[in-house]
């Protein structure tokens, strides 16, 4: 019986996955997630309740603690939580213990990336969540829909992530996957799909005065992929 990758051997082997690459500010403006949302899940906060402030614990274990760099993994992981905090404002130590109870379920560190959690992990998490909020059917079959179109930006090798396609625009699933994440291209960096050039370099050039019909004739790809390009890094610069 052939057995699938284990998540936590293939980090242990050096696998540019798990390498600390993306910063804080970065990776939220790629993920379109507040800053500070971000830095409480990689990093943790306190928080007040009735009987005074309280620890949360982070939701996405950083490779090393001493960095505060994401990895991809982490990017990947960030991707998929976005989903809750889109449209319902579902408070940290729910979301913690949803994610506590599917790790459980799969005995797994990253259970929200593993190819089990399109099948039964997702309906186990909005379940799980739903009741620890009170959420009504209806609000459940919405959280499981857009953690779905969250999970529709990822792609697989051999039972493991290795690409992710940020939304550039609302998120639905006709969404353009205009431009990737990869370890493995780029050192990591966000790159535009057509022509797998890293979308700092487009911008920079266009920063630099050509026009967007130059860049797109010396690419070989259509003018709106180098809009795109340099739309996305424009905002990260704002």
């Amino acid at each position: 019986m052939h057995k699938k990758p284990d998540l936590k051997s293939v980090l242990k082997a050096n696998d540019t996955r798990g390498v600390p690459t993306y910063g804080i500010p970065e990776a939220a403006h790629y993920l379109r997630i507040p800053p500070a949302t971000l830095r409480s899940w990689v990093h943790g906060r306190y928080y007040r309740t009735d009987r005074g402030q309280k620890w949360f614990k982070p939701l996405i274990a950083l490779p090393d603690e001493k960095i505060p760099l994401l990895s991809f993994i982490n990017l990947a992981e960030a991707h998929v939580l976005s989903a809750c905090r889109r449209r319902h404002n579902i408070p940290l130590p729910n979301i913690r213990r949803a994610l506590d109870y599917v790790a459980k379920e799969f005995g797994s560190r990253h259970p929200l990336i593993e190819r089990d959690f399109e099948t039964d992990g997702v309906t186990l998490f909005v379940t799980h969540l739903g009741k620890l909020i009170d959420a009504s059917a209806q609000g459940q079959t919405l959280m499981r829909d857009l953690v779905e179109q969250h999970l529709h930006r990822l792609e697989r090798e051999n039972n493991l992530v290795t690409r992710l396609y940020p939304f550039t625009r609302p998120p639905d699933m006709d969404s353009p996957k205009s431009v990737f994440f990869d370890s493995r291209l780029a050192f990591g960096r966000l790159v535009l799909a057509s022509v797998t050039i890293p979308v700092k370099s487009i911008a920079e050039r266009y920063k630099a005065g050509e026009s967007i019909g130059h860049l797109a004739s010396d690419y070989g790809c259509q003018p709106s992929d180098i809009e795109e390009a340099i739309r996305c890094e424009f905002q990260l610069a704002a």
